[in-house]
């Protein structure tokens, strides 16, 4: 009998001319979604390899150990996603590279060392909702399908009321929950079907381009934003089925419903973002900078004193060299590290305040898996990290391995003269992990089941007590 009410309900539906704009629309906006990322995708991918060479050559060309650990391995960039089109993930306001940097201090023979420089993250309240000038999949779900979920439902309880066709369903023998999950099911196909078509159409004309190479993963990313994508269509489907088993009129049910979406979709995200953000004050790049020059004078100062109470042809001054070079690039570091963090803590009690709106949720939830985003920056921001320390344990290594080096580190007196071989010096790799993206996402799948789940109760528990 679900299955009877179901395909009544979208018999009804491809009849309608709501089916018909549906489908035009999804068509329309997964095409341009495709033709946009053919353009811009090679000319991404191009700058990322272009920028990449130029850092790595550089690299390779340096066999002196010292230079290598002073000038370290340059600019290190963020692997542009060949699932951008899903999520642009406001890209444009995060850092695509971490700076390698030294800072010259005291004479020429005694220089800062190589350390990490973060660009400021300036992910804000501006994109925390889905840009819609961006047509990703973000827009086309988080917008257009939820909106269209609600036109597919508004009067599937109300409209069948005011006609007395919902009377004459009742009076037969058929358990209300019945006619709920059928009417539910009906419009999930219909509305699946082009939606599934639109989704089959761009991953077609994207996937029989040269310039862009989608692997195992990428297709596994995809199956799961489509899963993610349904799940989200079900919230919806079963809110406008809730709302019009509580009014009696298909406008009022209408009026209510475009309400909330307006409110959950469009508002809330954006307001409540902007809200939270001001709960929490990073330090600014004017008090980084500030701290980083009292930093180095009371690092010079402590320097400069003990430098005076030691033999200038001793040891000691080479020791005491080193530990100052290598102690200004960790302390400079650490606090580059505080900052990105404050602003790391900032952005993520935004997002955690707007989980309350199912659009932030799946924003989040795409980016993660097409590997854009806020998430994907941490993750780019992780590897370097990890990088960072192979590269240093790497000179250390290195350094060790020469028993004619006295095992100083920070200056050239103290470190191995012996030739590196440039193919030995780790190279960096942007990586993507499928399971870390899960353990990352846990969290927004729950909240997002529960969403569907508590308004499919809701639904029920109104539609049973509906008189007819």
């Amino acid at each position: 009998m679900i299955w009877h009410i179901a395909k009544r309900e979208l018999y009804d539906n491809l009849n309608s001319l709501r089916f018909a704009l549906a489908t035009v629309l999804l068509l329309g906006l997964m095409l341009t979604n495709a033709v946009v990322h053919l353009r811009e995708h090679p000319v991404r991918m191009q700058k990322y390899h272009d920028a990449v060479t130029q850092s790595r050559s550089r690299l390779k060309s340096k066999t002196d150990l010292y230079e290598i650990a002073q000038w370290g391995p340059g600019n290190l960039y963020k692997k542009p996603s060949a699932l951008h089109f899903c999520a642009e993930g406001g890209d444009s306001f995060l850092s695509g590279r971490v700076n390698g940097s030294f800072v010259s201090w005291v004479t020429d023979d005694l220089r800062g060392f190589w350390q990490l420089l973060y660009r400021s993250a300036t992910l804000n309240s501006r994109n925390i909702r889905p840009d819609t000038i961006k047509v990703d999949w973000i827009f086309v779900i988080g917008y257009v399908l939820s909106l269209i979920a609600i036109l597919f439902t508004f009067d599937s309880i109300s409209g069948e009321r005011g006609q007395g066709t919902l009377r004459l369903t009742l009076a037969n023998p058929i358990p209300r929950h019945t006619v709920l999950i059928g009417k539910f099911l009906g419009a999930l196909v219909s509305i699946s079907g082009p939606f599934t078509l639109a989704v089959l159409i761009n991953l077609l004309v994207i996937s029989t381009s040269n310039n862009v190479q989608l692997g195992t993963d990428a297709w596994s990313r995809l199956g799961i934003i489509f899963l993610i994508a349904l799940l989200y269509l079900s919230l919806f489907l079963a809110l406008g089925l809730l709302v019009s088993s509580r009014v009696q009129q298909n406008a009022v049910s209408l009026v209510i419903l475009l309400l909330m979406w307006v409110t959950f979709v469009v508002f809330m995200p954006s307001t409540l973002a902007s809200i939270a953000s001001g709960f929490s004050n990073p330090m600014t790049d004017d008090e980084l900078y500030e701290r980083r020059k009292q930093l180095q004078t009371e690092l010079k100062n402590e320097y400069e004193a003990r430098l005076q109470n030691t033999d200038v042809s001793s040891v000691k001054k080479i020791q005491l060299g080193g530990e100052y070079v290598t102690n200004e690039a960790a302390q400079r570091e650490r606090l580059s590290h505080e900052h990105l963090d404050q602003q790391h803590a900032q952005i993520q009690l935004a997002r955690s305040v707007t989980r309350v709106s199912p659009v932030a949720i799946v924003q989040h939830l795409l980016e993660v898996f097409a590997g854009t985003g806020f998430e994907r920056h941490l993750q780019f921001v992780g590897n370097v990290q990890d990088y960072a320390r192979e590269y240093r344990e790497f000179v250390t290594d290195m350094d060790r391995a020469d028993p004619d080096s006295l095992h100083i580190i920070g200056v050239r007196e103290g470190m191995s003269k012996k030739p590196i071989r440039p193919e030995s010096i780790p190279i960096f790799e942007d990586t993507l992990n499928l399971s870390k993206d899960f353990n990352v996402a846990a969290m927004d799948l729950l909240l997002l089941t529960l969403f569907v789940v508590v308004l499919l109760s809701g639904a029920y528990l109104a539609f049973v007590r509906v008189e007819v």
